[in-house]
């Protein structure tokens, strides 16, 4: 299964969503930073499982019909920075989708987050990660999930790593650098996080005209159910 994640800048980058998922054979699509008062039933192939409805620049996720069926939908809002408090830019940062796979009966789970800005504490991030790990797990109980998208993590990536294992999952990063707008903020931002799928790349695509270059995740279910991780407590940032 291939899946494309990518932050569209403020909706700019979104003529490009097309080539992207017919170029690579893109079998899911996570946006962020989607304008959702604009937002297609099909891109290349794909279809809508659905998006956010609280954001003007929300998540949405796309999937390809002739070999999944999409059987249910859970969007969340998560802990608040200061920013979303006062500006607020965005509601919801959770879209998960629970998948079934025509050929083989297997249902997994995959879902676009996008964390708080890099105005945010990276404390405050990783609040937002713990409480979307384990909210996913509301889709289907012990199934696979993966969940990409905008993680806004510049540094201190293994102490981050080292808490989504507390949970029982895996940090991915691709092979290559994902942001590219400022000089003191380039990196890795954009990752794979993931329980009961074998990630065997993640790869930095061509930048276009979001600062946020896309990735390509190429996982597999490794069962049809995987032991649901024990929730971790959330409370305080």
């Amino acid at each position: 299964m291939k899946v494309i994640s990518y932050n569209l800048r403020k909706h700019r980058a979104a003529g490009e969503l097309a080539h992207l998922v017919e170029h690579h054979g893109a079998d899911v699509l996570c946006l962020q930073e989607y304008d959702t008062r604009d937002i297609p039933a099909t891109i290349g192939g794909l279809r809508l499982a659905d998006a956010t409805q609280r954001n003007r620049l929300g998540l949405a996720v796309y999937y390809r019909e002739n070999s999944y069926r999409a059987m249910e939908v859970r969007s969340l809002s998560l802990k608040k920075s200061l920013h979303d408090r006062v500006l607020k830019p965005a509601e919801e940062r959770l879209l998960g989708v629970r998948l079934h796979d025509i050929d083989d009966g297997h249902e997994f789970i995959v879902a676009s987050f996008h964390a708080a800005p890099l105005t945010a504490l990276n404390s405050l991030r990783r609040h937002q990660i713990r409480t979307a790990l384990n909210e996913l797990g509301a889709l289907g109980d012990g199934l696979p999930a993966l969940m990409v998208g905008d993680y806004n993590y510049p540094v201190f990536k293994e102490n981050l790593g080292q808490k989504v294992r507390e949970q029982g999952y895996e940090l991915s990063l691709s092979d290559a650098r994902t942001y590219t707008r400022y000089r003191f903020f380039r990196g890795h931002y954009d990752f794979a996080t993931s329980v009961g799928f074998r990630v065997d790349k993640v790869r930095t695509l061509p930048q276009g005209r979001s600062d946020h270059l896309p990735i390509l995740v190429t996982a597999h279910p490794t069962q049809a159910s995987s032991p649901v991780p024990e929730p971790v407590e959330v409370v305080g940032a």
